[in-house]
């Protein structure tokens, strides 16, 4: 059975009007996607490579460049942090390393604090949380 074609090649000029209007429609879309607004507080984890993790359970805590503690998503007080993490302890039955996710802004001192906290109420050991490098910068070789 032969069906009946008529598709033609076309040979017509092109408009454009079409093709500027997607465009344009694509560039208002990527503007207003910048300026979503994202809720929550933005750390950024300093880079590091080979560190050494923990064999204990981890309890995470949150630390941004203004000072302010985070404890499971909440931002929290300090008296309210110290009271939380007692209890965490008393319902651990293995031992615990306290997981500080600092911003890169936060000082040595700030770190101080919360580790000095976390040793009161019974957690030994308090780490850094840091980010992988994703790739060596040009010159340099990452070691293993």
């Amino acid at each position: 059975m032969k069906f009946p074609r008529n598709a033609r090649i076309f040979r017509g000029q092109l408009d454009a009007a079409p093709f500027a209007t997607v465009l344009f429609l694509l560039v208002i879309f990527l503007m207003l996607g910048s300026l979503v607004y994202t809720p929550g507080t933005h750390i950024q984890l300093p880079l590091a490579d080979g560190l050494v993790g923990t064999e204990k359970r981890p309890v995470a805590v949150a630390l941004d460049a203004n000072g302010r503690f985070y404890f499971e998503n909440q931002s929290i007080e300090e008296n309210e942090l110290r009271t939380r993490l007692r209890q965490v302890v008393l319902d651990s039955t293995e031992p615990l390393a306290l997981v500080v996710q600092a911003d890169k802004a936060v000082t040595y001192e700030m770190f101080t604090r919360l580790a000095v906290l976390a040793q009161q109420v019974g957690i030994s050991e308090a780490v850094w949380a840091t980010l992988p490098r994703a790739l060596a910068a040009p010159g340099q070789h990452v070691v293993p």
